[in-house]
């Protein structure tokens, strides 16, 4: 029975995170649109790569026993940010692109140097702890990115920069394989995905509290713009009057 449901919370956590993989579908519209990159950064998805590698390679069945569905979600996920990352170096400026081709080229050495390790050197429990620890450590780096627009809700009392949905897919993918990791007793699929089901779980509680903020807080962050600018002009009137 405990199996059955933990392949159940794993399915569905599949669903969850495939969403969360496939969500920055529309900022890539709006660079191939325009042909530009624009002020996007590259790092969160070479980052998330990196990631998916790790959790994918630790998933599979000589690595750790029960964890092919991560596997299949992380395998899923990596080929998913690799045609990011490939979009993205195709239309960022120069600078911009010899900076994440070197990025994406250090990820993917960084992922063969440890699989080629665990797979000749290292062996059996230790393996597994090599890889697990791995993936845990960039599994928490990535589930922590949003802590950036976090403070910018707090700081400006509005969620117009931390959609809904998203916020509602972290919560529910940190906290399906969060509960698949216990069932299974693998602390490293469950430590990693409790803290992004916590950071999933605030984002949620922030936007109860400031969904109906957002034009009202625009607003009054535009006149806080505004303002010095006209208290300049002024000063600047006066000292060119006398």
């Amino acid at each position: 029975m405990e199996d059955i449901a933990r392949l159940l919370i794993g399915i569905f956590g599949n669903a969850s995170a495939l969403f969360l993989f496939l969500a920055p579908t529309i900022t890539f519209k709006r660079i191939i649109r325009s042909k530009s990159t624009e002020q996007f950064s590259g790092i969160p998805y070479v980052m998330t790569l990196l990631n998916c590698l790790l959790s994918a390679w630790y998933g599979l069945p000589f690595v750790s026993k029960g964890n092919i569905l991560v596997a299949i979600i992380n395998g899923t996920g990596a080929a998913i940010e690799i045609i990011y990352v490939l979009l993205f170096i195709f239309y960022a400026p120069k600078k911009e692109k010899a900076k994440i081709l070197g990025l994406f080229t250090a990820v993917l050495a960084v992922f063969s140097a440890v699989a080629l390790i665990s797979l000749f050197v290292l062996h059996g429990k230790t393996r597994k702890l090599s890889c697990g620890f791995a993936a845990t450590v960039f599994s928490i780096i990535m589930y922590g990115s949003p802590l950036s627009i976090i403070r910018m809700v707090i700081k400006t009392k509005s969620v117009e920069y931390m959609p809904f949905f998203l916020s509602l897919f972290v919560f529910l993918c940190g906290t399906s394989w969060f509960v698949f990791g216990l069932l299974g007793g693998d602390p490293f699929v469950a430590v990693p995905n409790g803290f992004g089901s916590g950071l999933g779980a605030i984002q949620l509680i922030l936007y109860a509290i400031y969904r109906n903020n957002k034009k009202a807080t625009i607003d009054e962050s535009l006149e806080e713009m505004k303002l010095p600018k006209e208290k300049q002009c002024s000063r600047n009137g006066g000292d060119e009057q006398v």
